[in-house]
């Protein structure tokens, strides 16, 4: 019985601790979003387009064939490429929190509950994240030369967001978050 009291305070020590840090985080990420037509069309996956593209190993492969071309060459390539994809994952990884904070704006907002709707947000936030873990890990096997990154599930994943968004957004009618 004593245990169960001695982890039940441990438990809301912690929680007190985290909640300053969750208040100060939801206060800063407060500023306004521009939820409008435009805004959410300029988050085009157009952008990620050289994302997916830049890890491939076409281009490898034909520096491995040209004269004069070392190893050492092809590590010092992906270490650069796995730096530019890092920024590009930081990109996407921030566009996909600005649709899901628009995304729980609107529905506070809104005067009709839509429990599907917060429903599919949690779940497309769970395999946003899975999929960030995953590409985040294959990043750093092809690092060292193993395997290769795939992309692509992730940007899907960002892009039916933005359209879920984008339907709930009319084209006239600008909101400020």
């Amino acid at each position: 019985m004593e245990l169960i009291i001695v982890i039940s305070v441990l438990a809301c020590l912690a929680l007190a601790l985290a909640l300053p840090l969750l208040i100060r985080k939801v206060a800063v990420s407060g500023g306004s979003l521009p939820v409008t037509a435009e805004w959410i069309d300029e988050l085009s996956i157009e952008f990620y387009q050289p994302m997916i593209r830049l890890l491939d190993g076409e281009d490898l492969k034909f520096l491995r064939s040209q004269p004069g071309f070392t190893p050492e060459m092809a590590a010092k390539l992906r270490i650069q490429r796995c730096r530019i994809f890092r920024g590009y994952l930081r990109c996407l990884n921030a566009d996909f929190g600005r649709i899901c904070a628009a995304m729980k704006v609107l529905m506070v907002q809104s005067r009709d509950d839509r429990p599907d709707l917060a429903a599919a947000l949690v779940r497309q936030q769970a395999r946003f994240m899975s999929g960030m873990l995953m590409v985040q890990f294959r990043l750093f096997l092809y690092r060292w030369g193993v395997g290769a990154v795939d992309v692509s599930a992730l940007v899907t994943v960002f892009d039916l967001m933005r359209l879920e968004l984008r339907t709930l957004v009319p084209d006239a009618v600008p909101m400020s978050a």
